[in-house]
C-alpha cells in the first residue's frame, strides 16, 4: 500500500466517524424532543397572562358593592369578556376607561360624548378579575350650580352587572416597592384609598412579614371606605399598622374605636407617630393634602428616591431634587389653544401644559396625569414640547401629551 493509499484510507475512516458522531447527536435530539412532556395547561395559562393587551379590551361587570356607609363610593368587579387570564399589573397601577356618556342639553336632550377616564386597581392582582373602586363627585360644595363629575356619576348611576365596558391594560408609575427588608408608609387622603388598597392586599399576600403602616384621613366614618376590612387586616395581620384620621368626627365616631387620631394626615403626624429608621412613602390624596405633605416629607429629610406619589384633581406636587425641579424654567413662550381661541404667555410656573390650561381655565380632556392613558393628547401645530421623561404612552406623531410635558418653544396646540 502506498502512502497516498494509506492516507486515503485514514481519511475516509476519520469522515466515517464524524458522520456516525453527527447521526447519532441528531437522534438523541429527536428522541429526547419526542419523550419531552409538552407544556402544561397551567404554563401556557401563566405565559399568556404575563402579556398585558394592546388597544382597548371589552370587560364585563361582574358586581358592584358600596365599600362607605354614605354609599358615594363603589367597588366594581371587572371579568375580561373573552374569559382569557389577566395578566398581573403592579400593585398601585391604575385602568383606563373608554366611556360614552349622556350630556344633558341645554334644550332638555342629551346627547353621547365618548370619554377616557382612569381608576386606580383597588385589588390586589387576580387572573380572574380586576377591581376598581370609583366615588361619586358632587357639585363643589361653594358652586352648587356646576356640573357634577361625568365619569363618576355615569358608573354610579349607569353602569351595572352584566354592562361591557372597554378597557386598556393596567398602567402607571405609581406602584409599591417590592423590598420586603423596606417598610412602607401608605398615605391616603379620601377616595386616594383605592390604590393603597391594592397595595395592602398585595403584601398581606405576597409579603406578610413585612411592616407596613397605613395612615388613611376623611372626614368622619360616613365616608369610612373599607372599614371592616381594614380592621380585620389590623387584627390578623401584627405587621399592619393602622392609623384612621377623621378631620371632623361624627356623633356616633368614638376615637379608640373608630378612628385613631383627630385631625388631619400631616407632617407632624408622621414625626410624632413613626418609628426612626427608613421607610418607602407612597401617598395619594386630594389636591390640599398633596401640595403640603409631600414638601413636608422632603424637609424632614426624607430622600427623595422613597417618596412615591399620585395626585387626583389638578395637583401640582413639587418635590426639592425631583425631576419637576430640575425641568428647564423656561418661559416667555406663547401658548395658543386654537380651538379655545386664547393665546397666553408660559411663564414656567406650572408642572405641565395640562396644569397651565386648567389654571387659565381652557378645558382640556384628561385622565391620569402621569402620561399613560393618552386621554389628553393634542395635535401639535406648531412648535416643540418636551418631556421629564418619556410617557408611556405611545405619542401619536404631530402630538403632544398636555400632563406631561412643557414648551421649548412657542406653541399652537389645537385644544
Amino acid at each position: 500500500m502506498t502512502a497516498a493509499e494509506l492516507l486515503a484510507l485514514i481519511a475516509a475512516a476519520l469522515l466515517l466517524q464524524l458522520m456516525v458522531g453527527l447521526g447519532w447527536m441528531v437522534w438523541r435530539q429527536r428522541s429526547g424532543a419526542a419523550m419531552a412532556p409538552p407544556p402544561t395547561a397551567g404554563a401556557a395559562t401563566a405565559a399568556k397572562a404575563r402579556a398585558a393587551w394592546a388597544g382597548w379590551r371589552e370587560f364585563r361587570v361582574e358586581r358592584r358593592e358600596f365599600e362607605d356607609a354614605a354609599q358615594t363610593q363603589c367597588s366594581f368587579y371587572l371579568q375580561p369578556a373573552d374569559g382569557q387570564p389577566l395578566p398581573a399589573f403592579k400593585p398601585g397601577q391604575f385602568l383606563t376607561f373608554g366611556l360614552d356618556v349622556g350630556v344633558p342639553a341645554a334644550d332638555g336632550s342629551v346627547a353621547k360624548r365618548a370619554i377616557t377616564r382612569c381608576y386606580s386597581l383597588s385589588d390586589r392582582p387576580d387572573p380572574a378579575h380586576y377591581r376598581v373602586t370609583i366615588k361619586r363627585v358632587p357639585p363643589p360644595v361653594d358652586h352648587p350650580g356646576f356640573a357634577p363629575g361625568l365619569s363618576s356619576n355615569h358608573f354610579h348611576d349607569h353602569v351595572q352587572a352584566g354592562d361591557i365596558l372597554r378597557v386598556k391594560a393596567p398602567g402607571g408609575h405609581f406602584f409599591i416597592d417590592e423590598d420586603p427588608n423596606l417598610p412602607a408608609v401608605l398615605i391616603a387622603g379620601g377616595i386616594g384609598i383605592t390604590p393603597m388598597m391594592c397595595m395592602l392586599r398585595w403584601c398581606i399576600a405576597q409579603q406578610p412579614q413585612r411592616t407596613v403602616h397605613l395612615y388613611y384621613g376623611m372626614r368622619n366614618g360616613h365616608e369610612h371606605a373599607f372599614k371592616t376590612q381594614l380592621e380585620a387586616f389590623a387584627l390578623s395581620h401584627p405587621a399592619l399598622r393602622l392609623n384612621i384620621v377623621y378631620s371632623r368626627p361624627g356623633e356616633a365616631d368614638l376615637q379608640g374605636r373608630d378612628y385613631q387620631h383627630r385631625g388631619h394626615v400631616d407632617g407632624e403626624l408622621l414625626r410624632r407617630t413613626l418609628p426612626h429608621g427608613r421607610h418607602a412613602f407612597l401617598v395619594c390624596g386630594p389636591p390640599a393634602m398633596m401640595q403640603t405633605l409631600v414638601p413636608a416629607l422632603a424637609a424632614w429629610g426624607v430622600p427623595p428616591g422613597d417618596i412615591h406619589f399620585e395626585a387626583f384633581g389638578p395637583a401640582s406636587v413639587k418635590l426639592p431634587g425631583g425631576e419637576e425641579a430640575a425641568a428647564p424654567s423656561a418661559s416667555g413662550f406663547e401658548v395658543s389653544f386654537q380651538r379655545s381661541g386664547r393665546t397666553l404667555a408660559w411663564d414656567g410656573r406650572d408642572a405641565s401644559l395640562l396644569d397651565f390650561a386648567e389654571r387659565h381655565g381652557v378645558e382640556v380632556e384628561s385622565g391620569c396625569r402621569s402620561g399613560g392613558c393618552g386621554s389628553c393628547q393634542t395635535r401639535l401645530l406648531e412648535g416643540s414640547v418636551q418631556y421629564a421623561q418619556a410617557p408611556d404612552h405611545d405619542v401619536a406623531a404631530g402630538h403632544c401629551l398636555l400632563c406631561v410635558g412643557r414648551p421649548s418653544s412657542a406653541l399652537v396646540l389645537e385644544a
